[in-house]
């Protein structure tokens, strides 16, 4: 199966311009929410119509502006699972699954893959229920069965787990793995949750404003990130802009000091990023060593997460109060987060001084 889009949508304030290639496998679209992620899907689904480009899945042109081909939803045969899952309220389960099978289906086929779907989503016995009658987690399987009894030429998940608890979301993303595997065509999969779109997708598509900056796969994102917004959306709390200052130097306005780095900095770098579980305490000065205040902590279960201010900044390089700017007084510290689970390690407090190092070798640089 193979699929292919390249198309281009205006809607004033934004647009939307994307570019892709996809084959048997799982594609993920990762951004912030109005991105033009689910926009995408809905753009292939036939929902919504662009103002220029081509859609074509599986040898089979969806949509083509220049030459007047766009085929309606029902002609598609695609399948979107949407965050809410869009069940009809007054049919049954059974009913609701059947919805997705065409119409030219003999009755008996018809009743054959909806008793299959049951069975393949656990929900044997529940065919006579409506949606009302089940629980969160019952009726995304529902949804799935009438996905998959659809027979569809490629499925698009839009972020079918941001409803549920964090318990039944397990639970679920774990059956999701195994009905992905069996369905072996396209699926492209919505998120904004980098360890989710890392659990299901062969590769990423990183979106951002209506464009996809980068696409590789999920070890090449969160080890090396090509653009800014994929720094950021891979999880790295320490994402600043950056100036080229020697071969292996940059220097860090927001934070009024130098970073030494291990590989090469390319002339046009742009930002740096540092993930805060790599930063080391140390003991005084050396490369990439900084005098730092510990201004606030924040606790979950197993880490501390610390903001350090330099102390030593450049004095070209001016601070900004937090009275005048939260936000840019903020980014201009350095997230740290210290694990709780070494015994009897001393954490940093509010108003601690010490020193801690940035390993050149764990520095990201990007020019996008």
């Amino acid at each position: 199966m193979s699929l292919s889009v390249d198309i281009r949508k205006d809607f004033g304030s934004f647009t939307l311009d994307v570019a892709f290639e996809a084959g048997d496998e799982t594609l993920g679209f990762l951004g912030a929410s109005g991105c033009g992620k689910s926009l995408t899907l809905r753009c292939i689904a036939g929902i919504e119509t662009p103002d220029e480009g081509r859609i074509v899945v599986n040898g089979r042109v969806f949509f083509d502006a220049a030459a007047g081909v766009n085929l309606t939803p029902q002609e598609r045969k695609t399948a979107l699972l949407f965050q809410n899952y869009m069940l009809f309220p007054n049919l049954t389960v059974a009913e609701n699954i059947g919805a997705g099978i065409g119409r030219e289906v003999p009755r008996e086929e018809r009743a054959r893959i909806i008793s299959e779907e049951l069975e393949r989503f656990g929900l044997r016995g529940f065919g006579q229920r409506y949606p009302a009658q089940l629980s969160g987690g019952q009726q995304q399987r529902v949804a799935l069965a009438r996905m998959f009894a659809a027979r569809p030429g490629i499925l698009m998940l839009d972020e079918p787990f941001s409803a549920l608890d964090a318990h039944l979301k397990g639970v679920l993303e774990q059956n999701l793995v195994s009905l992905f595997d069996a369905y072996g065509g396209t699926i492209l999969y919505v998120s904004h949750d980098i360890d989710e779109s890392l659990r299901f997708c062969d590769r990423i598509a990183v979106v951002e404003a209506g464009r996809i900056r980068e696409m590789a796969s999920g070890d090449d994102l969160v080890h090396r990130p090509q653009s800014v917004a994929g720094l950021k959306l891979s999880g790295c709390k320490n994402a600043v802009p950056v100036e080229r200052v020697g071969a292996h130097a940059v220097h860090a306005p927001r934070w009024g000091v130098d970073v030494a780095c291990a590989e090469p900095v390319p002339e046009d770098v742009t930002c740096l990023g540092v993930r805060a579980f790599y930063i080391e305490r140390t003991d005084g000065p050396g490369e990439n060593c900084y005098r730092v205040r510990v201004d606030r902590t924040s606790d979950s279960r197993f880490e501390r997460t610390v903001l350090l201010a330099f102390l030593d900044r450049d004095p070209a390089d001016a601070a900004v109060a937090f009275d005048d700017n939260e936000m840019s007084y903020l980014h201009q510290h350095l997230f740290w987060r210290v694990s709780k689970r070494e015994p009897g390690a001393a954490l940093p407090e509010v108003g601690d001084e010490l020193w801690v190092r940035i390993p050149p070798d764990r520095v990201y640089l990007v020019t996008r």
